[in-house]
């Protein structure tokens, strides 16, 4: 044989080669025409892709976040908790680790990694191993950003088995091909990272960096970095929180593979690996952080923003989607100190509260007993016994076991969440026994709130008690009487005597209020003591002497919006008011008789930064500028008169400064007020119980100046201790003109008093 002689073939050889090459052609022609009819959804057989213009500009959800006056981020309200980063934001570290372990030839393909395609075809499918995805960072944002796997994305044949996968990754095959030609490697990596979920609430790297480690994508360490890279193979299975052990061997590998990469040298390895994970975690939620009822009310004003403003082409804006940048008034410094000043008050009045209440129930009536069935009858006000009503009907039995059936559970304490076994009535009759608190301070020349505290836990107690909230105000209502006295030419100087005061109003019994302790002096008295002293007497008197009618119309002037009663006992605080209001009205006198309508948004951006709407505040002229000095010196009787309601204020705030207070309580001590001014901050506290019946048996104990005046005094004590924040002691500035009432009681005495009217005699039908 011949050296150049080639070997023939057999006949049946050959034609099995040939039949391979056609097969092969074949194959490869109907993967050509199958890629084809995917990308135009042929007879709408395979779903739909995203067009150019989708694919140019892609959407994704962003989370819209709250900022405060300084610039801290307050929370954010979003169906996925997402906010994007740029690529220069991101740690190097992150970027190697996830190149290192996702996709070792991002930068040499373009969007298919033929090799990791084969390896996946040999190992999975030929020999049944497990090979990994083969799914490149490409093919992961397209999945991301256009939900590629979503029925919604899917067509007629994506119902048979089998089918369905290879048609979603040919979709994200083509798509991805399309990103790397519309974007960088860069864009599709940042793109990639602002669109993964991490687990814990968190998408997006941004979100996931402040959730695990309380960092920026920047600032995140190797190991970190290597622990959220790990997320992304099963978010949970190796969660750091829930599996640690997990997240540690997961995270282990992945620094393996910035070894295997170059991208970390071997005594890198071995030093890392043996760290321990450090975590700093604060899942995002609107229970957590600062501000908590505050970030609530601001939603829903916001929902109803988005439901009355439009976006250039007509459509709606979504606070959950949109990545709104909203700007608001509270400094989140004084909100701290807002929040602790209610911790460390509160956490101690409970315990007093509890000291006093030993073994009976709290809820009693005006007799001072314990309500009956008070329990049982609070229980059918709540969302659990509405379901179980619409479950079990009439079915009364079923209905009380089921309220009475114990089950595992956490609960609030001042301590510390506790776990622990309770049913709902036990539940509810835990709950009932805590003593609630609203506070808000605002600056009152520009109608600025500055710190709202709704309650002692926004998880557990829900409702707010700045605004949503309304209670009787007691004392701190007087300063509307004494307004309406200033404004109708009354002096601080002007005496009465503090005896009983009888009113009578045509059909009712004559109103005859009697003084705190019970008890009357006798003592004549300026206007401005009695105020400071809280005389319930005197200002009956005054209110004999201007009417209800007058009263109210002075009290709307100032900022009260809820229903008032024109009767006498209106001057006593009997009608129910928020304390948003009354922090409001009481700036009026601060702000030289300017109302101005407490405010907290400034300003709405869209995601670009585009400011989307500027809010300006509601100013309208309440009072004059002397009549309104006038009352801050009535205010600031509290302090400086003889046995004033302030006067136990801590000298650490009182010194070098002027300050008008004023405290309220209710009958019954069911509600305890405190309402402080400076020059510069309006602020006010309620304490009490969830339901009016819930409260100290002794009035004593019960009384603002015990339960709500200390957390304004921690609060400003802490203000002023911070010089960052700019609020200095000082006067309240007297109008430049000289005023036409006299303030100094000496000269009052002396001078003809024009207003002086010293017949106490009952008078019939005065009003």
């Amino acid at each position: 044989m011949s050296k150049n002689t080639k070997p023939t073939l057999p006949t049946w050889a050959s034609t099995a080669i040939k039949y391979l090459w056609i097969a092969f052609g074949g194959g490869l022609i109907l993967f050509i025409l199958f890629v084809w009819a995917v990308s135009i959804n042929f007879l709408g057989l395979f779903g739909s892709l995203p067009d150019f213009k989708a694919l140019e500009n892609p959407e994704s959800e962003l989370a819209s976040e709250l900022y405060s006056a300084d610039g801290v981020l307050l929370g954010a309200y979003a169906r996925e908790n997402r906010s994007p980063v740029d690529y220069e934001d991101l740690s190097p570290n992150l970027v190697q680790a996830l190149i290192a372990t996702e996709d070792e030839r991002f930068e040499s393909h373009s969007g298919i990694d033929l090799q990791a395609m084969i390896r996946v075809f040999v190992k999975s499918i030929l020999l049944g191993q497990d090979a990994g995805g083969g799914s490149t960072l490409s093919q992961q944002t397209a999945k991301n950003l256009f939900k590629t796997r979503t029925d919604a994305s899917q067509g007629i044949l994506s119902t048979i088995p089998g089918l369905r996968i290879l048609i979603i990754k040919t979709k994200e095959w083509i798509v991805a091909t399309q990103l790397e030609k519309a974007y960088t490697k860069n864009e599709i990596l940042t793109l990639y990272l602002n669109t993964s979920e991490f687990g814990s609430n968190a998408y997006g790297i941004k979100t996931a960096a402040r959730t695990f480690f309380n960092k920026t994508p920047a600032e995140l360490n190797i190991q970190e970095a290597a622990v959220l890279v790990g997320l992304f193979k099963a978010p949970t299975y190796y969660s750091p929180v829930y599996n640690p052990e997990n997240s540690l061997r997961r995270r282990n590998t992945v620094l393996y593979q910035m070894v295997k990469n170059e991208k970390l040298t071997g005594a890198d390895f071995d030093s890392l690996s043996q760290l321990p994970i450090e975590l700093d975690y604060r899942v995002q939620n609107q229970n957590q952080g600062l501000a908590t009822y505050f970030r609530e009310i601001v939603k829903a004003d916001l929902i109803k923003w988005t439901k009355e403003t439009l976006k250039s082409d007509g459509s709606a804006y979504d606070l959950f989607g949109d990545g709104l940048k909203i700007y608001v008034t509270i400094d989140s410094r004084m909100q701290r100190y807002a929040e602790e000043a209610v911790q460390e008050h509160m956490s101690q009045l409970q315990k007093a509260f509890y000291n006093e209440m030993g073994k009976r129930d709290p809820w009693i009536d005006e007799n001072w007993q314990v309500i009956p069935n008070f329990i049982e009858t609070t229980v059918k006000r709540t969302e659990a016994y509405r379901l179980l009503k619409q479950r079990y009907g009439d079915k009364t039995d079923s209905i009380d076991i089921k309220l009475n059936e114990k089950k595992k559970m956490k609960i609030f304490s001042w301590g510390g969440e506790v776990d622990t076994l309770m049913s709902t009535m036990d539940s509810l009759r835990y709950y009932k026994k805590f003593l609630q608190t609203g506070f808000m301070s605002m600056d009152p020349h520009t109608g600025h709130i500055k710190a709202w505290v709704g309650g002692i836990d926004h998880k557990y107690f829900k409702f707010d008690h700045v605004k949503q909230g309304k209670r009787q105000p007691g004392s701190t209502f007087k300063p509307f009487v004494y307004a309406a006295a200033i404004e109708n030419g009354y002096s601080p100087c002007y005496t009465v005597v503090d005896q009983p005061v009888e009113v009578y109003i045509p059909g009712q019994p004559a109103w005859s209020p009697s003084n705190a302790d019970g008890k009357f002096s006798y003592e004549k008295m300026t206007i401005r003591k009695a105020m400071a002293q809280s005389i319930n007497s005197v200002t009956a008197y005054m209110m004999k002497k201007l009417s209800p009618k007058i009263v109210i119309e002075t009290a709307r002037r100032l900022g009260i919006t809820s229903d008032l009663e024109e009767v006498p006992s209106l001057a006593l605080g009997v009608n129910d008011v928020s304390v948003f209001e009354m922090v409001g009205a009481f700036g009026t006198f601060v702000n030289k008789g300017e109302h101005t309508t407490p405010y907290y948004i400034d300003r709405i951006e869209d995601k670009n930064g585009n400011v989307i709407q500027q809010f300006t505040p509601r100013k309208k002229p309440a009072m004059s500028e002397e009549h309104a000095y006038l009352m801050t010196y009535m205010l600031r009787g509290g302090f400086e008169e003889e046995d004033g309601t302030s006067r136990g204020v801590a000298w650490t705030i009182r010194e070098g400064n002027e300050l008008g207070g004023k405290t309220g309580t209710t009958q019954n001590a069911s509600d305890g007020w405190y309402m402080g001014i400076s020059k510069d901050l309006v602020s006010g506290a309620w304490v009490g119980g969830d339901d009016r019946a819930i409260h100290f048996r002794s009035w004593t104990a019960g009384q603002g100046g015990r339960t709500a005046r200390p957390i304004w005094v921690k609060y400003m004590e802490k203000v002023y201790a911070d010089p960052s924040l700019g609020y200095t002691k000082g006067p309240f500035p007297r109008p430049e003109r000289p005023l036409s009432i006299e303030i100094d009681c000496d000269k009052y005495e002396q001078e003809s008093q024009r207003f002086a009217d010293f017949d106490y005699d009952a008078k019939k039908n005065d009003f």
